[in-house]
């Protein structure tokens, strides 16, 4: 493949300049050098170009007020910051721990609290790390990636020999996903330097996780070869304080070509265990049980297919096919939940349940396990129930419905799997401000009601929803198959004409790796669009998981086009239905989903009137080689392969076409130079091919902000301030 050379003329071309259509010629790969001094320049350029452009825009219900975007903007922060949010919060011993940002904070304090200071509207939060002045004091700009608790040793009694001290704590480089580990002690708030032994991972796609107080696991980058084509870490590693990283014991090693290894310890009292996971792909694993009292370390496969998700909490084994799995004389579908006794699973003599058996409108969202309950939430046609299951005393299984009062997007988290049956449970929708509940599953063992959970903390309203509409409705795909999506509108009156009009309409979407898209309650898109008058339509398309795998392995690889079939499908049945027309509909979509926008651009610009593009995958011929890129090509298949014949007629980079340039819609593309997993030269190339072809399109790049697109929410608020100015300039204009 050519690649001419860069040069320091950022301007736009005046003539065509598009990539061979069979991928053999590049003339934008220069934009690929991410901190290139050209590339930079290019993008400093295109920044300006857009912020100009955005910030004039008026604001049409104030049109003598402040520019529009500076108008939402503040909006939008004043909900990213506002004190008082709900704080997520996860116990540890005594203490509920969370990370915090708010307007003082901008890159968050973490700090824990007891549950019953929690339950009170002004908690008494003791802050452990300030992460702001962590980075004044050390001249760096990082961002908040996690952090992992070492549980306490435990005496003979079970009681905990001291509290909980040691932590490893994340740390990224303004948001990559790259980062670094360092342990941090709660008692001294300081991080243990690595001359007094403490353990230090240095910056690298990876993890370091406990054993026990002087043993970690490690996976990062050991040097020349230790990591995958992905980006990712080959070495699973033991690691003993006071020993170099260097020399921490080799334990498996996984094949360059795979995506990546994962290890971690299990540290439930009294059913530990240690695993190690070799992702060979997406969808594609191995599983494996590490007996670390034997040297070297041995480890036992579990024996389950590739494409199935197996773990294990206490005696149970949780087992999740993607595909029918045979075992014995017994065939568990797709989407399926089933259970057993491990250990008995592990010597060959499977005994399992199945506990969840998908239809073909319902779908396993997720499983939450207590110390004696599993609790599945449901979906079905994309609308959350939920189900808890228990052992009777001889063992049997005993399902009853759960909170079946609760209305809306249901979220469930134990509160400690290890020590209780008490569950977080989170309650959203669209128009509906979150609540959080506090419920006890403690009674249900025995056969019994789980009782109403108690109301921990309620949301104010962000947004006015006085007359807001939540809808679902079904679109027909071009095969024939349904296609969900829920709508969210002002029912306003009707015209002398007896006609609404058509409405400002926003359609997002995603499409791929599983991801399944619920309500949640709307707050900044609410402010910014729905309160202004805007219409905002979610659809369900194939390649998520709204109705399990079968919903993913619709549209992958050479099936990718039915996830744009889908929404566009959706797309014709807006204007169909009148909700809009093709003026007022604009599609905007991220990472998977710029992928997706990108092909509405493409393939069907007569329907919309502009197209936002974020972070996105654009260059299906070189994504593989890019970044992260390789990790995905069990999703969309590889390009140096006959599999560039499908990948080609979804490659958006590939498709764009000077013979239909005058149809391409307003564009704007955005994304973020740390992004470091989808490389930020698919958003480049591509703008500066519309340029090529004198599109109407804008570009904006943020420095900071990784895969995400900001690292703060001052940052959050200007790309969405001004992604939603581009809007209101284009499909709302003239509303």
């Amino acid at each position: 493949m050519t690649q001419p050379a860069p040069h320091a003329d950022t301007a736009p071309p005046t003539h065509p300049q598009l990539p061979a259509a069979d991928g053999s010629t590049d003339p934008h790969q220069w934009l690929e050098e991410v901190t290139g001094e050209d590339a930079l320049a290019w993008v400093k350029e295109r920044n300006t170009g857009a912020e100009t452009e955005l910030d004039a825009v008026a604001d049409p219900q104030d049109p003598s007020g402040p520019p529009l975007a500076a108008t939402l903007q503040d909006q939008i922060l004043e909900i990213l910051d506002a004190k008082d949010r709900i704080p997520g919060v996860t116990k540890r011993g005594d203490f509920l721990y969370n990370f915090w940002t708010d307007a003082e904070h901008e890159r968050g304090l973490w700090r824990r609290t007891t549950l019953d200071s929690y339950r009170t509207d002004d908690p008494e939060w003791d802050v452990l790390l300030d992460v702001d002045a962590l980075n004044e004091a050390e001249g760096e700009d990082w961002v908040w990636h996690g952090a992992r608790l070492l549980r306490p040793e435990q005496d003979e009694a079970g009681e905990a020999v001291e509290v909980y001290r040691r932590a490893l704590i994340d740390l990224s480089h303004g948001g990559a996903d790259a980062d670094v580990t360092r342990e941090f002690d709660l008692e001294t708030r300081r991080f243990v330097p690595e001359a007094e032994g403490g353990f230090e991972r240095p910056e690298a796609k990876g993890s370091l996780s406990w054993i026990d107080a002087d043993t970690v696991w490690v996976a990062t980058d050991f040097g020349e070869g230790t990591m995958t084509s992905s980006g990712y870490a080959r070495q699973a590693r033991i690691w003993h304080r006071g020993t170099p990283l260097e020399e921490a014991e080799l334990v498996h090693e996984v094949p360059e070509s795979d995506m990546a290894v994962f290890a971690a310890h299990d540290s439930t009292p009294g059913w530990e265990r240690d695993w190690v996971i070799e992702a060979h792909a997406f969808y594609d694993m191995t599983v494996h049980v590490v007996d670390r009292s034997q040297q070297p370390p041995v480890l036992q496969q579990v024996d389950v297919p590739a494409d199935l998700e197996a773990t294990a909490h206490r005696d149970l084994g949780i087992f999740s096919p993607r595909s029918d799995w045979t075992i014995g004389e017994s065939t568990y579908p797709s989407g399926s939940l089933v259970v057993g006794d491990f250990a008995r699973f592990q010597d060959g003599e499977p005994a399992l349940h199945m506990l969840f058996e998908p239809t073909a409108t319902t779908s396993l969202a997720d499983m939450t396990i207590t110390r004696t309950t599993v609790v599945l939430s449901i979906l079905e046609d994309v609308v959350h129930r939920l189900e808890v299951h228990t052992r009777d005393e001889h063992g049997t299984w005993v399902r009853q419905d759960l909170y079946p009062e609760l209305r809306g997007a249901l979220g469930v988290a134990a509160v400690d799997a290890d020590e209780s049956d008490e569950v977080w449970v989170t309650v959203t929708d669209f128009i509906e401000p979150t609540r959080l509940l506090l419920g006890d599953l403690s009674a249900v063992a025995g056969e019994g009601a789980a009782g109403e959970p108690a109301l921990i903390k309620s949301a104010p309203a962000r947004f006015d929803a006085a007359g807001l509409d939540v809808s679902q409705h079904f679109a027909t795909s071009d095969d024939g198959t349904r296609i969900p999506y829920f709508e969210i509108s002002r029912l306003e009156a009707a015209d002398e004409t007896g006609s609404q009009g058509p409405r400002p309409t926003l359609l997002y979407g995603y499409g791929g790796f599983e991801i399944s898209l619920t309500p949640s309650y709307l707050g900044g898109i609410g402010k910014a669009w729905l309160e202004r008058g805007g219409t905002y339509v979610l659809a369900n398309i194939r390649g998520g998981g709204e109705y399990g795998p079968r919903w993913h392995q619709a549209a992958l690889k050479e099936h990718r086009h039915r996830a744009y079939e889908d929404f566009s499908s959706v797309a014709k049945d807006l204007l169909e239905r009148g909700v809009t027309d093709r003026d007022h509909l604009a599609v905007r979509g991220g990472s998977n989903g710029g992928l997706l926008t990108g092909n509405m651009l493409t393939q069907y610009p007569e329907l919309f009137g502009a197209v936002i593009i974020q972070v996105p995958l654009l260059d299906m011929k070189r994504y593989s080689h890019l970044l992260a890129g390789a990790s995905w090509m069990a999703e969309y298949g590889d390009p140096d392969t006959e599999d560039w014949e499908h990948l080609r007629t979804v490659s958006p980079y590939h498709l764009l076409a000077e013979d239909r340039a005058e149809e391409y819609p307003p564009t704007f593309v955005l994304t973020s130079t740390r992004d470091d997993r989808v490389h930020p030269g698919h958003a480049r190339k591509f703008t500066a091919a519309l340029e090529s072809l004198s599109a109407d399109v804008r570009y904006w790049e943020n420095i900071e902000g990784g895969h995400g697109g900001a690292a703060t929410n001052e940052q959050a608020a200007r790309m969405n301030a001004l992604l939603y100015t581009f809007l209101w300039a284009t499909i709302g204009a003239d509303s």
